[in-house]
């Protein structure tokens, strides 16, 4: 039997990528906090991790601190975003994009060939960042946030052939 392949931790200058960890959840819990108006749990991160083999959440950290965190499921050939945010103070410098980068680059070596998720019309900010990051427009969940029952874009991107995390 072949062992489980396991992406990991990637170094880029004062920006350290690796899986999350339980440990983490803490940290990412106070993310959530800042992030959104209906914040993941503590029990949600932990069942991820412990007991949701599609799913595979990264860490960021800039400068020795949790700056921002993603998560995602692999299903065959296609990667589900669950959930990105960076840290209040981190944000603007570009750092959502780069984890973006990482992670798409994760679904890669993982095998995946396209990946999706849903995004507010409100969050004009993350759809820039989508569409730079290839992501496309193709529909509406109506009613999708339970917050405020606003709809969800749903965008899907072509993975770009990656080789570096394989090596």
């Amino acid at each position: 039997m072949e062992p489980k392949r396991e992406a990991q931790p990637v170094y880029d200058g004062a920006m350290l990528f690796r899986p999350m960890h339980t440990d983490d959840i803490p940290v990412i819990c106070e993310i959530e906090q800042e992030s959104f108006a209906t914040p993941w749990t503590a029990g949600a991160f932990y069942n991820e991790l412990t007991s949701n083999n599609f799913a595979k959440y990264l860490v960021l950290e800039y400068e020795g601190e949790i700056a921002g965190y993603g998560g995602m499921w692999l299903i065959m050939e296609e990667a589900h975003v669950t959930n990105i945010a960076i840290r209040e103070k981190y944000r603007g410098r570009k750092l959502g994009e780069r984890l973006l980068v990482e992670m798409q680059q994760t679904a890669v070596f993982y095998g995946a060939l396209r990946m999706t998720l849903e995004v507010r019309p409100s969050n004009l900010i993350a759809q820039r960042l989508y569409e730079k990051m290839g992501f496309r427009s193709v529909g509406i969940r109506r009613g999708y946030y339970t917050d405020n029952k606003e709809d969800a874009i749903i965008m899907w991107a072509d993975l770009p052939k990656s080789e570096r995390l394989s090596q």
